[in-house]
């Protein structure tokens, strides 16, 4: 039996294992947090498929996304890291790499974890929302550019409205499942 999933994964094996096992599952570890925010900021103007195809080599690229150790990156690493055709090899994205380790940690700093203050924008619960067809589910909403503004403020690169209401979708702070999709219940 085929189980209905959302229509933006359909066919795809990568996409159906990442949909069905990570997509829109509320992520309270702060270490995940990080891991999704970067993949996120590499995302930005290239599709989904290419930064789950290139996970594990950003994983080991960027020593299993330990921020702390990122946070440290010097210019020889970067000149590395811009050398490695595992990884997306944007500068600008990889500096920004380092930047944001950098203000996630003060963050952590500030609440106790990065999880407490992202969790609060959505008072530690996720918003379920009722998608009935992916295409129609929104971008960015008031409360992503909120958080976006925010982080901007703290420090963070590559941090849009769009990127941030990815997240927000990733890491199960909006569920935007489709009502149809054996999932929107299950998360």
């Amino acid at each position: 039996m085929t189980k209905n999933r959302c229509g933006w994964c359909a066919g795809n094996p990568l996409y159906e294992a990442y949909h069905d096992e990570e997509w829109g599952v509320p992520v309270f570890d702060d270490a995940t947090l990080f891991e999704f925010l970067i993949l996120e900021t590499f995302q930005a103007g290239l599709s989904w498929i290419t930064i789950l195809k290139k996970r594990e080599n950003f994983r080991k690229a960027l020593d299993h996304f330990d921020y702390k150790k990122i946070a440290k990156y010097n210019s020889s690493k970067v000149e590395e890291l811009l050398q490695d055709a595992g990884i997306i090899r944007n500068k600008l994205k990889v500096n920004a790499t380092i930047t944001n380790a950098q203000a996630f940690m003060k963050i952590q700093d500030e609440f106790g974890s990065f999880s407490k203050y992202i969790w609060d924008f959505v008072n530690g619960a996720p918003i379920k929302n009722a998608v009935k067809i992916y295409k129609d589910a929104p971008a960015n909403t008031p409360l992503s550019d909120a958080i976006s503004k925010d982080l901007k403020k703290r420090g963070f690169k590559f941090v849009g409205s769009t990127v941030i209401y990815a997240q927000m979708q990733a890491t199960g702070m909006v569920n935007d499942h489709e009502v149809s999709c054996f999932r929107y219940h299950e998360v």
